[in-house]
């Protein structure tokens, strides 16, 4: 299972980004996917999470700013990112727990590379 993220970039404080993560692969069902974030210096810490059914939870810190939201059918997460501040700047991982591979139970977690999201105030 791989995943790609895109969509990071450079906005202004107040602005909006939208980071899409794309799981690839065979043999493999998804249940949660989701989002985490690292700032320089700082630990990686989580975003938001959506599962199979589509039920999400958000950190405080994003609450009512960002949107999780995904395609089972294209194995994608999307995290929707307004009213931006400069404390949102960090790179961004999405993450996917799997639960089948190849037709057994399992427990695996995949990240993606990280893409950049910069705010500048």
């Amino acid at each position: 299972v791989q995943l790609q993220a895109s969509g990071g970039g450079l906005v202004q404080a107040g602005g909006f980004l939208r980071l899409s993560c794309a799981a690839s692969g065979r043999g493999f069902s998804i249940n949660t996917m989701g989002w985490y974030r690292q700032a320089p210096g700082k630990q990686r810490d989580w975003v938001a999470t959506i599962n199979r059914s589509g039920s999400t939870t958000y950190a405080d810190s994003v609450k009512g700013r960002f949107t999780v939201s995904r395609d089972n059918a294209k194995n994608t997460v999307y995290l929707q990112m307004s009213r931006l501040q400069s404390e949102d700047t960090a790179v961004y991982y999405c993450n996917a727990d799997i639960d089948s591979l190849w037709g057994r139970t399992t427990w695996s977690r995949f990240w993606g590379q990280g893409t950049q999201v910069t705010v500048s105030s």
